[in-house]
């Protein structure tokens, strides 16, 4: 599969909570964690799991920088 998004993280899934519709699915890519809340069935059907590796995806249209 080609995707057009440019930032692919690879990395190994260290944890995975399920809620009532959402999952949380905990990605170690070199050290740093990056997490993504998709839906249970999405989780079911990649058959996502601790150890698996995976990527994450990100795309976005911008990136906000915020000071107190």
């Amino acid at each position: 599969m080609k995707i057009s998004a440019r930032n692919q993280l690879k990395g190994r899934i260290v944890e995975i909570t399920k809620g009532a519709t959402t999952a949380h699915v905990r990605i170690d890519i070199g050290g740093a964690i990056v997490t993504s809340s998709i839906t249970n069935a999405a989780v079911d059907d990649l058959k996502l799991a601790v150890g698996k590796e995976a990527y994450a995806v990100v795309k976005a249209s911008d990136v906000m920088i915020a000071i107190d």
